[in-house]
């Protein structure tokens, strides 16, 4: 055999091997199945919010060796935030990003989420809460009329509010600022004096620029930076806690419907995990940007006489509010009941 020949043999060997090895690597899928694409509609950047279901794209990929792939477009590419849930319906995409304050009239009961001094406080309860409340039979109520379904809770930080000019001390302070907060906390914030406003994340930044916005509420502290506001603030609230919203993951019921069985459930059992490298998300922004808050920005401290007066005019009145103007849609008495039931039970665990 000449030189030629010997290498040509050694080559359609080495060839096989691949082959073979290719063919083996192809069949070590811990779950078989189908080719699959998921496009996941979300505006912004990637950032904490999104941590979680980075990490559950990535593992659908690996568990099914490539054939199940889930990839997020950002920036709004797919719909806006305003509209993630129509192109749900229209069957644009596969799943989406959603803040009920965006849209509060598409989903009603979810602006429960955003009331005012919700049991929300503590991480682990919160989760909990979030978790149960996905299966609520009102919350999915809203989602079936967009042809979605409620997968996971982005689980929001507690909001503090960043803002230029001179700082308010106390809670007088509030009277006649322009603050952007949404659903329940905005009303909250009314009972201060403030004026609400109603801005897109995305816009808000250039609003404190241009001077139409005096203070802007996001979950503390990865939202403030992950939108720049933190850029343009001059001061902070650092245990104000007002309360919170709700950002989820919602998915096509039809496109969900069609999948296997195993891809169904490779879904459903990794929701823990997203919400776990969700919440390490957020705790590791904390521990980058607090310090960079504290170096740059005026702290504002409420002393407890302040927010308990603050409880007292801008929770239970707001709380009664929201009862009352949705009674007729939906029980939500008990929406909000609920809460508070299962914050209990997370608290006894």
């Amino acid at each position: 055999m000449n030189p030629v020949q010997f290498a040509l043999k050694a080559l359609c060997a080495s060839a096989l091997v691949v082959t073979l090895l290719g063919s083996s690597l192809a069949q070590a899928a811990n779950v078989e199945g189908p080719k699959v694409f998921w496009k996941i509609s979300m505006w912004g950047n990637p950032r904490a919010l999104s941590a979680g279901m980075e990490e559950m794209a990535k593992k659908v990929s690996e568990e099914t060796d490539g054939n199940f792939e889930i990839k997020i477009f950002y920036g709004a590419q797919l719909s806006s935030n305003r509209e993630n849930l129509d192109g749900i319906k229209l069957n644009a995409f596969e799943g989406a990003a959603i803040c009920n304050f965006y849209h509060p009239g598409k989903n009603p009961a979810w602006m429960v989420f955003s009331l005012p001094f919700l049991p929300l406080g503590d991480p682990k309860v919160d989760k909990f809460v979030r978790s149960k409340m996905m299966e609520h039979p009102a919350i999915v109520a809203d989602m079936e009329r967009w042809n979605a379904m409620p997968y996971v809770s982005g689980l929001l930080p507690q909001y503090e509010i960043l803002g230029k000019g001179e700082p308010p001390m106390t809670l007088d302070g509030w009277k006649g600022l322009r603050v952007r907060a949404g659903g329940g906390l905005g009303s909250a914030m009314e009972k201060l004096g403030a004026v609400k406003q109603t801005l897109p994340a995305g816009e808000s930044s250039t609003a404190f620029q241009r001077g139409a916005l005096d203070a802007a509420a996001f979950p503390y502290t990865y939202a403030h930076v992950a939108f720049k506001i933190s850029d343009e603030a001059e001061w902070y609230t650092s245990n104000l806690a007002p309360g919170t919203s709700e950002c989820s993951w919602v998915l096509n019921k039809t496109a969900y419907e069609k999948l296997p069985p195993q891809y169904q459930s490779l879904l459903m059992d990794n929701r823990e995990m997203i919400m776990d490298v969700t919440q390490a998300a957020y705790a590791e922004q904390d521990a980058k940007n607090l310090p960079e808050f504290e170096k740059s920005m005026t702290k504002i401290v409420y002393s407890d006489e302040d927010l308990a007066r603050f409880k007292e005019v801008a929770g239970q009145p707001v709380w009664d509010e929201w009862i009352a103007a949705n009674a007729d849609k939906f029980d939500s008495q008990a929406v909000f009941d609920a809460i508070w039931e299962y914050a209990e039970e997370a608290a006894n665990q």
